[in-house]
């Protein structure tokens, strides 16, 4: 077996924010055994904040192996399939008894088919069309919307939206939007113009206070324009689509064309080709 090479510390950064991702979903579990449901929504936001930060950093730092990939994608699983799905059981889903448990087990089932999905596209080329978008819903995309359930409940009380029906509902259809080929936008291949970068910080600032003041309709609000999102981005996705499958089509169509235009294989007037034993 081929031994890691060494490794600088600063090249080792992305794989400590990825290990501390992984610690974060795993102490959502512990919270939500302890019946603390907050701070467990709050470790696995953490959990998805240090998800996006390794990623960059190992860019940044020009620090990619297939190491950290494949530890991105364990713990991207941990904390984003199996956490969201452990905490919504002790939450709400227990209620169902056996289909409480069946759905968040469907939901996990789906978070790794994503991840395996998502690992064996990048590995491969993928068309010019699909970069600016994922296929489906990313992992921690989908743990932030199961859990809107519970954002509702903390801002607004346990009298509906802790429903194990509601609950059931909206984790079955995230799992699926998970796993479908349904379009989502995807952040980081979205470019700020130049005259959009000043007010595009400021509303990063505004969105950062109320976050810190009402966190949970903060969030909540997020979720509902992440999911508003789709149509568009549905939309966009197959009109980039049709031009790059336009463009393509356009040189085998300028050939043909230039083949009728080519001069006839004998001189005009004459209706048979010239017999070259005539004198």
């Amino acid at each position: 077996m081929r031994r890691l090479s060494g490794l600088s510390v600063n090249r080792m950064v992305p794989n400590i924010l990825t290990l501390l991702a992984l610690c974060a979903g795993m102490t959502a579990m512990r919270f939500a055994m302890g019946g603390n449901f907050q701070a467990a929504v709050f470790s696995i936001i953490a959990a998805g904040i240090f998800d996006g930060l390794d990623g960059r950093m190992a860019r940044l730092l020009k620090a990619t192996t297939s190491f950290g990939a494949e530890l991105d994608s364990l713990s991207d699983f941990i904390s984003f399939g199996v956490a969201p799905a452990a905490v919504l059981y002790l939450w709400t889903l227990s209620e169902l008894h056996g289909l409480g448990w069946a759905i968040a087990l469907l939901y996990a089932v789906c978070c790794a088919l994503r991840l395996a999905r998502f690992n064996t596209e990048t590995s491969g080329e993928t068309p010019l069309y699909m970069a600016p978008f994922f296929t489906g819903a990313p992992a921690p995309a989908g743990a932030g919307l199961v859990m809107v359930p519970m954002f509702l409940s903390f801002e607004w009380g346990d009298w509906l939206f802790r429903s194990p029906y509601l609950s059931a509902i909206t984790v079955t259809g995230i799992a699926l939007l998970m796993v479908s080929k349904v379009p989502t936008v995807s952040l980081k291949r979205i470019r700020i113009p130049h005259h959009l970068v000043v007010p595009t910080l400021l509303g990063f600032g505004v969105a950062t206070a109320f976050l810190t003041t009402e966190p949970w309709l903060t969030l909540t609000v997020v979720g509902i324009v992440y999911v508003s999102s789709v149509p568009f981005t549905v939309c966009s996705y197959f009109r980039l689509k049709r031009a790059t499958l336009a463009r393509q089509t356009e040189p085998a169509a300028q050939p043909a064309a230039a083949a009728l235009r080519s001069p006839p294989p004998f001189p005009l007037g004459e209706t048979q080709p010239p017999n070259e034993w005539r004198h």
